[in-house]
């Protein structure tokens, strides 16, 4: 297919699919963000809000992607460009599992996390979650570690996955960054 083509052929993800992808994108953001921001912050009032938001937030991010994973098994994405060579659709497959997996995996190292700590994960203040573990200080302080570890994975592996985004729209010009896009190009972009 020529640069374009595909994108004007209409071959894209579908709205749902398009709508969860950039809901999981802002979400991911902002717990990342604020995880960052209060890991430093000194104990008070302040804190421990910021650690309800932002177990809130791993509850919602788990719970999004159980729909994503849902939405994907009874939807088939579209296939990857016919240019692109079949080590690099390996390797965006294998990015992809990646994601999906780092995304499970993050929000429950966190509710393990809090298990072993002690502190258990009222959803939005009403909704108590059970706690997974019972209390271990030492395990705690090493399930923080792989909390941490995974996220800078994620970090590492979404910065790439932006990266082959921004590769395939102006290197490439193969239309593939439009396939998720919030809106269709018009004719003759790519």
């Amino acid at each position: 297919m020529n640069a374009g083509t595909e994108a004007e052929s209409g071959v894209r993800y579908t709205t749902v699919a398009i709508g969860l992808h950039w809901l999981m994108v802002v979400l991911l953001m902002g717990m990342v963000s604020v995880g960052v921001y209060m890991s430093d912050l000194q104990l008070s009032p302040q804190k421990l809000q910021l650690y309800s938001w932002h177990k809130w937030g791993g509850v919602t991010a788990f719970l999004l992607v159980v729909v994503r994973l849902a939405w994907r098994a009874t939807h088939s994405p579209p296939p990857l460009p016919t240019s692109m060579p079949p080590l690099l659709q390996r390797a965006a497959h294998a990015g992809h599992i990646a994601l999906y997996l780092l995304m499970i995996a993050i929000p429950l190292s966190g509710w393990l996390m809090s298990s072993a700590k002690g502190f258990q994960t009222v959803y939005f203040g009403v909704l108590p979650i059970p706690d997974l573990l019972v209390k271990n200080e030492e395990l705690g302080k090493a399930l923080k570690q792989v909390h941490e570890l995974l996220n800078w994975a994620l970090i590492l592996l979404v910065l790439g996955h932006v990266g082959a985004a921004i590769k395939h729209h102006f290197i490439d010009k193969d239309g593939l960054l439009w396939r998720m896009s919030l809106r269709r190009p018009r004719t003759g972009e790519h």
